[in-house]
């Protein structure tokens, strides 16, 4: 992609309601534009980095052990669905509408209501069961205080996928399973770290009428609207609500000393039991040939809150270091002066790194400074900076810099594969 074709503007200031780290660079750096408080738009660059976290979400639920099945549901909804959970009257952030003919309609914040009663047409016997659906669609919620960029919304692309069950032990297993899995995309996805310092964490949070703990997964930052409390012993967290309730870690039942953090949610699991399957009639015949309730998970994970949090923990003062598994681009190639000899060799790299497959950013704009050029590049934060200049020539070579590193090297331009094994 040519930089002087890219759809995006960068800012010298921040939005003036901008508080969070995040919300400030996505804005500055051209990823991101606020339509209203609490909706957005992902501008190209931003896009790319959504599909990224996208890319990785599906692998994952994809794979062994988790095996989901990708599907779609409406974000349109009728009332009497709600109406049979009761939280057509209890939901508080639910969207209502009203439609041709007086009839109403909810936004979908989450989907319990719409995939219960769309499974009931393929679940009657144990044999059936179980089995795991995963969705990644816009959700909504009309949220009191929207703020903090992209980390709180009242329009969110979301990942959640259900799981449906015979029995508790089941149940229990694959909960246990999504725990080591969402670890593992936060892993992957650069916020969570080896080591003590992890940054993103497992964190008891208070249950429903089935089970006594559920886990949020929550990212230390200073940009957090909520209070974790780490175990220094076993380095799960526990939320503000539970640590009011006890002295002993709940997860490894010690006491120990709890590190207080500000942190941001990036991430939900829950063991529904059978709080959904039952006002839809979601049941099954067990080996008894008797009728049993299914028994339910679900397991959420938010897009756009996520790729703030990466922002939260990936920056600097100059911009965003963006991880390489999300980066809009891998390289950032910098065409320095306007000459002919450097204009024509920056094309023939660009030409060579898209023969290689390699997705990059051409900064060819020949209006822009040597100044404005570097600053946009730190700004934007792709990992790896590519620059053609005249002082590289003379020796016939490229200067390779990563963004997270001060240090650059050059490389001699024959020897540009080298550069990505």
């Amino acid at each position: 992609m040519k930089q002087s074709q890219l759809f995006y503007k960068t800012m010298k200031e921040s939005p003036k309601d901008a508080k969070a780290v995040s919300h400030k660079l996505l804005c500055r750096a051209g990823y991101v534009n606020q339509l209203m408080a609490g909706v957005y738009t992902y501008l190209p660059l931003g896009f790319r980095v959504l599909k990224k976290i996208e890319e990785i979400i599906v692998r994952n639920m994809e794979a062994e052990p988790i095996n989901g099945q990708e599907i779609l549901m409406p974000s349109l909804t009728p009332k009497e669905n709600w109406q049979k959970t009761g939280r057509w009257e209890n939901f508080d952030a639910l969207f209502k509408l009203r439609g041709f003919g007086e009839k109403d309609y909810g936004l979908a914040p989450t989907h319990e209501e719409v995939i219960s009663p769309l499974v009931k047409n393929a679940v009657f016997s144990y044999k059936d069961l179980p089995f795991y659906l995963f969705q990644i669609q816009n959700k909504f919620r009309n949220e009191a205080r929207a703020k903090s960029g992209i980390l709180r919304t009242r329009e969110f692309m979301m990942k959640d996928l259900y799981s449906f069950h015979a029995d508790e032990e089941d149940l229990d297993k694959y909960y246990d399973k999504m725990i080591d899995r969402y670890l593992k995309i936060f892993k992957e996805v650069g916020i969570r770290k080896d080591g003590v310092e992890k940054i993103t964490y497992p964190t008891l949070a208070s249950g429903s009428t089935f089970s006594k703990y559920s886990h949020e997964f929550q990212t230390v930052t200073t940009s957090g609207e909520d209070i974790i409390y780490i175990c220094q012993k076993c380095q799960y967290a526990i939320n503000k609500e539970i640590k009011e309730e006890t002295n002993v870690c709940p997860h490894c039942d010690k006491k120990t000393e709890f590190k207080e953090e500000k942190a941001v949610e990036v991430g939900n699991i829950f063991k529904l039991g059978a709080k959904f399957s039952v006002p839809f009639d979601l049941k099954f015949r067990d080996k008894e040939g008797k009728e049993q309730p299914v028994l339910m998970g679900c397991y959420g994970i938010g897009l756009g809150r996520l790729m703030g949090a990466i922002v939260e923990v990936n920056n600097d003062e100059k911009g965003i270091i963006w991880p390489d598994s999300v980066a809009p681009f891998q390289v950032h190639l910098i065409q320095l002066e306007n000459s002919k000899k450097v204009r024509d060799k920056a094309e023939k790299v660009y030409e060579k790194l898209f023969e290689m497959r390699i997705e990059v950013l051409y900064d060819d704009r020949e209006n822009a400074t040597v100044g404005e050029k570097f600053a946009e590049a730190d700004l934007i934060g792709i990992p790896l900076r590519i620059i053609v200049s005249e002082r590289t020539l003379k020796s016939r070579s490229i200067e390779i810099k990563r963004r997270d590193e001060e240090k650059s090297k050059l490389v001699k331009i024959h020897n540009l594969e080298t550069v990505f094994k």
